[in-house]
């Protein structure tokens, strides 16, 4: 391109010549220029007239306030309703849990009210910045993973304590005859009837006929019938190759096969088969051979005596 400027007062004239690489600069040059312009222009317009109170820069302004506003409204409650989810599902799972715990509790004989006391907390306040959203959901990531570990392991802790539980209901620790003297005890004694040393295989709790006789374990009856020598008789599995043995019964109350609860009325004291008065014969097997019962008699009140003596330090510390 040639351009040609000519000057009538000294009759001269110039040529510039431009190639199309130069006039392609010149050109974006000159547009850049007008862009900044017309920029500067628009900002200081906008600012004077935002500042001065322009009705129409003015409405311009609370438009572009009211929607920026509008949109933070809408990304707060967005987040609001996340939020809000998300701890209604750990409300859920907190309930879940303290229901679990006070089952844990109590099965383990703790008093569920020292699991709630909360724990105490203190030191220097050392103020930090403040939470922002992300802070908030990140934290509540951190404590639902908590909330389910926490759950787990309560569920497998229950497990346990619920399966020594059910050994323990199974092993023949209560008292057959309840406030009855002991007789005879296990062991070598002179038989009543025959006058000569003969080993007593079990436990004698003399009583007046009638009383209730109650199952030492729960269990299973494998075994209802009239003995000669023990008369009426009832026999309880309680599994592991354990059973108990109740003769000289006036009435029993189960039949073979029934399932029974440690505790339960099984039958009634009597006189009946090899007896000189009315009493229960307790007997204690493991694996067919006689057992003391007075162990395993013994070993209930041990524990009996450890859960009073836990209940009631818990009672002093409240």
């Amino acid at each position: 391109m040639q351009i040609i400027i000519t000057d009538t007062r000294m009759a001269k004239s110039r040529a510039f010549y431009l190639s199309g690489t130069k006039l392609l600069i010149t050109f974006l040059l000159l547009a850049c220029t007008l862009m900044m312009v017309s920029v500067g222009l628009y900002h200081w317009v906008f600012l004077t007239g935002a500042r001065e109170g322009w009705p129409i820069i003015g409405s311009l302004v609370r438009l572009v306030v009211k929607d920026e506003f509008a949109q933070r409204d809408r990304y707060v409650k967005e987040n609001i309703e996340v939020l809000a989810r998300r701890l209604g599902e750990m409300q859920a799972k907190l309930l879940q849990l303290e229901s679990l715990g006070e089952r844990v509790s109590g099965l383990a004989g703790i008093n569920p009210s020292e699991i709630r006391r909360p724990p105490g907390q203190g030191g220097m306040l050392l103020s930090g910045k403040d939470l922002a959203v992300s802070d908030l959901s990140e934290a509540l990531n951190v404590l639902d993973l908590q909330v389910n570990q926490g759950a787990d392991v309560m569920t497998l802790i229950e497990s346990r304590l619920f399966e020594q539980k059910i050994k323990k209901m199974m092993v023949p620790t209560q008292m057959p005859v309840l406030d009855a003297s002991l007789g005879s005890t296990f062991g070598w004694r002179i038989d009543p009837f025959t006058g000569r040393s003969a080993l007593h295989t079990g436990l004698d709790f003399p009583a007046t006929p009638g009383t209730p006789i109650y199952a030492a374990a729960g269990g299973m009856v494998v075994t209802q019938e009239f003995h000669p020598q023990y008369g009426n008789m009832l026999e309880v599995d309680h599994g592991n190759n354990l059973i108990t043995r109740y003769a000289h019964a006036s009435k029993i109350l189960v039949k073979k096969g029934d399932l029974i609860k440690r505790g339960q009325k099984i039958a009634e004291v009597g006189n009946t088969g090899r007896s000189t008065g009315p009493h229960l014969h307790f007997e204690v097997l493991v694996q067919g051979v006689p057992q003391d019962p007075q162990k395993f008699l013994n070993a209930g009140k041990s524990l009996a005596q450890v859960q009073v003596g836990r209940s009631g330090g818990s009672t002093a510390q409240r």
